[in-house]
């Protein structure tokens, strides 16, 4: 008999997953996740919304349900500085189980390209790159879900199927309702098979209240990204300060995947591009992603007003600043004037950015 591919499942581990026996201690692990919160909340100094802890209950009621395959996937939603990603990272560390998952939906999303990619000469692309990415994960936390190009649309609906019909728990963070993604109303219609989808399979709750927890002083202390800095006008004095190169430095050619960029910097750990260099060309998130790997410093020259440039440039800035923030990277952005007035532009994102920015130093 051939060799199963490596990509196949095993049946009888897939069988052992779906209908292993439910545990005794479903109330020992709800409780766990509430205190687990509780306890986080008190330890950063936070006072849980009142949304957040209805949203808190409903995270509980479902880790009970999760050794019985009984558990309702959940879509979080609301404004930036709530508290989404916050819960996300709270429930997922609370949970003793070792087959879950946590990633930034730009990055899922970059390697599902790429595997499908890979394995485009098997019969389901799609299964193929979820057993390589996914293996035996049962619970699947996305952060920062967001859809803007109709193509994408197409394939997460394909996506989210696949992994309804695999059982897995989905855990959802993103800044719009259901009804508000992908909101072109040139497209919006070929997407709503998603909200159908997401609207009967999960829990959709909005996470509500009137802080913006991103601006309290004890939420920075710990974190790389938001120990960066913004300068305007950029001054020489102001580059001696933080110890920046001087503009005068040749590109340099850096090679990212099967291309080559342009960088005003690379020096160990730290590099440096100008907003022209990385978003005024046709990069994209797996680009970002791969330059995270490798650099934790990065300086970004010549941000200009968004609004001057394309949607295509907003959207790869925003991208950008998504990746740097997730993978936690410290930032020097550099712009000819006020970072509020610098991000005034059109995209639907540029919110997200605004709150995330705000927070350099």
């Amino acid at each position: 008999m051939p060799a199963r591919p490596s990509w196949l499942r095993s049946p009888l581990r897939a069988l052992r997953q779906r209908f292993k026996p439910v545990h005794a201690n479903a109330g020992n692990l709800a409780g766990t996740v509430r205190q687990h919160f509780h306890h986080k909340a008190a330890a950063q100094g936070f006072t849980l919304s009142a949304g957040q802890l209805q949203v808190i209950e409903h995270l509980v009621a479902q880790a009970a349900r999760l050794d019985s395959g009984k558990a309702q996937s959940l879509y979080l939603y609301g404004a930036v500085g709530r508290g989404k990603s916050w819960l996300l990272d709270g429930f997922f560390q609370a949970l003793p189980q070792a087959h879950k998952r946590r990633m930034h939906f730009h990055d899922f999303f970059a390697r599902l390209h790429q595997g499908m990619f890979e394995h485009r000469q098997q019969e389901d692309a799609l299964a193929c790159t979820l057993d390589q990415l996914l293996q035996d994960c049962r619970v699947l936390c996305f952060d920062e879900f967001h859809v803007h190009d109709i193509g994408d649309a197409m394939l997460i609906t394909r996506l989210f199927q696949a992994l309804f019909a695999r059982r897995i728990f989905v855990l959802v963070t993103s800044n719009y309702a259901p009804e508000g993604l992908l909101p072109n109303p040139l497209y919006h219609q070929r997407f709503e098979p998603v909200i159908r989808l997401i609207n009967t399979q999960m829990q959709v709750l909005e996470v509500g209240g009137d802080q913006d927890y991103r601006s309290l002083p004890g939420n920075t202390c710990h974190q790389r990204f938001t120990q960066g800095h913004y300068l305007w006008p950029g001054t020489a004095e102001q580059r001696q300060a933080l110890q920046l190169p001087s503009l005068d430095g040749a590109p340099q050619s850096l090679t990212v995947g099967q291309r080559q960029l342009q960088a005003r910097l690379i020096d160990g750990d730290t590099v440096g591009f100008t907003f022209a260099q990385l978003c005024e060309q046709p990069t994209a998130v797996i680009d970002y992603l791969e330059l995270a790997q490798r650099f934790d410093h990065w300086i970004v020259d010549g941000l200009p007003c968004l609004e001057e440039c394309s949607i295509a440039e907003q959207q790869r800035f925003i991208n950008l600043v998504d990746v740097l923030y997730d993978q936690d990277k410290h930032l020097v952005l550099i712009g000819s004037q006020p970072l509020a007035d610098s991000l005034v532009g059109s995209a639907s994102d540029l919110a997200r950015t605004r709150s995330r920015l705000g927070q350099l130093q």
